[in-house]
């Protein structure tokens, strides 16, 4: 999801009405970015507090590559890292995730291994359907066993874009929500959907029902679930005592644009890119009784501020083990204080440009390769700007392309190299870089190694199904990651 695409943030159709309310409810912030532009890096960065080039979600195959969680891979989140979960276990939490995990879909990386006691979702993207003999469809699970498989039992129309799946997700919360305060528990509920992500779905009842086609029902139905979720916490009597923040895991994809991608706004490109339209999210914070209603926040945040948060929520210290990048918002929040930090943008292993203050500096520049464009996909449709969105990896290291953000939120006017503007932002950015590199010990990279033979073929639970399928000869070898 884009930041342009709620209501709230200016999107002109106006299909948002309960994240709007949620945002004059609560707290909106302009500034905040996810830690990765792609959809597992940053579930994972969430999830640790820690950059993906810590937490070992990205790959070394190639420079700067964009990786991700496919079904093939071998790695996924390690054992060595904390996740959220675990440690609010220790703060007498119960823990759940609904939707999308995409942190490795081998039995060690199962979810309730990391510190989650309840599952309904699946490990993968609803991609297919597949012919369950060179790949397998994508397996749906409930706590540790498979339940089903994508497009088999939990329909996905490709034709009319009509699935069900939101509304299990949003009656999964209800359900949860309901059980946790007639037991008098504090939970913590990751509600991670993806009918946003093409292929694009949406329920009967909202197909056909926005002006921004398929895409917009999908965001329709979303936002409706959102007011059914806040509103469930109201009827509860517990929403004064529930914190809940809305945001996303990268930007609008705009390959798949029109139809089935949506809206960055003003920025700079879309998913995949270090550019603003990549990482800069939609996000509200919103805790009735606390949060100053119809606040708006110029705190530069970032996912992983998410999970230091919610430990700080909790009454809980971060590990102090190892490099945490999440700041705690609270103090932004609830006393609208300013604190003052960087936003790092990576791209696999390479540190492609960084944010201090209203200054935004690229050390390198690459939107897709020219083989990748010349075959029609384009992270960027209808937004090249010489010199910046380029096809070639640029390094700029020497003299980074350096853009006020508050004047020049697209990123299309450089500053001149020779300006005195130039020269005192660069100074003040150089030290936090410097500062930033001595700290960096990149974790062992998990998205380097493909096998066919991991993939979903015998999930557990598939034998009381009779959905287990023949497992080919393992065979790894080095993923390619083009983009």
């Amino acid at each position: 999801m884009g930041w342009g695409d709620l209501g709230v943030f200016g999107e002109p159709s106006k299909e948002t009405p309960n994240l709007d309310q949620m945002a004059s409810e609560g707290m909106l912030f302009l500034d905040f970015y996810t830690a990765n532009p792609l959809c597992s890096p940053s579930r994972a960065a969430l999830l640790t507090g820690r950059l993906p080039v810590r937490n070992g979600f990205y790959t070394t195959n190639a420079h700067a590559r964009n990786a991700y969680t496919p079904q093939d891979i071998v790695g996924g989140i390690p054992d060595s890292e904390l996740l959220l979960p675990e440690l609010l276990k220790k703060a007498g939490y119960t823990n759940k995730i609904i939707g999308k995990w995409h942190l490795g879909h081998r039995p060690q990386f199962h979810p309730m291994k990391h510190g989650f006691d309840e599952w309904f979702g699946s490990p993968n993207c609803h991609f297919g359907p597949f012919d369950n003999r060179a790949l397998p469809n994508i397996p749906v699970y409930r706590d540790w066993e498979m339940i089903g498989r994508y497009y088999e039992d939990f329909k996905i129309d490709l034709k009319t874009g009509e699935a069900n799946l939101t509304q299990i997700y949003l009656q999964e919360a209800l359900d949860f929500i309901s059980k946790q305060q007639a037991s008098q528990q504090p939970f913590f509920l990751y509600w991670a959907i993806d009918a946003t992500h093409a292929p694009v779905y949406a329920s009967k009842h909202f197909l056909g029902t926005s002006q921004r086609g398929l895409y917009g029902d999908a965001v329709r139905e979303i936002d409706d679930s959102i007011g059914k979720i806040l509103k469930h916490l109201q009827k509860l009597g517990i929403s004064e005592n529930t914190f809940v923040f809305f945001t996303s895991d990268n930007g609008a994809a705009l390959i798949s644009a029109p139809k089935q991608g949506g809206s960055n706004g003003r920025f700079l490109c879309g998913k995949q890119t270090t550019f603003e339209g990549g990482m800069r999210e939609p996000a509200i914070a919103w805790w009735p009784g606390h949060i100053p209603a119809g606040g708006v926040s110029h705190q530069l945040g970032n996912v992983m501020d998410l999970f230091t948060t919610s430990l700080s929520l909790a009454g809980l210290q971060p590990p102090s083990d190892r490099q945490i990048d999440g700041i705690d918002l609270l103090p932004a929040i609830l006393q609208g204080k300013l604190i003052d930090r960087p936003i790092f943008y990576y791209r696999g292993n390479e540190m492609m440009a960084v944010r201090v203050g209203l200054y935004k500096a690229h050390y390198w520049t690459w939107s897709n390769s020219w083989e990748e464009y010349s075959k029609g996909v384009d992270f960027c449709p209808g937004q090249n700007v010489s010199g910046v969105t380029t096809h070639t990896q640029e390094e700029h290291t020497a003299l980074p392309l350096l853009f006020h953000l508050g004047r020049d939120p697209g990123e299309k006017y450089p500053l001149s190299f020779a300006s005195d503007e130039y020269q005192r932002a660069m100074e003040q950015i150089s030290v936090v870089v410097r500062q930033h590199k001595v700290t960096m010990v990149p974790g062992e990279p998990q998205l380097n190694v493909c096998d066919k033979a991991v993939m979903n073929w015998s999930p557990p639970g598939c034998e009381k199904l009779g959905k287990c399928l023949k497992q080919p000869k393992s065979d790894p070898k080095k993923c390619i990651w083009p983009h």
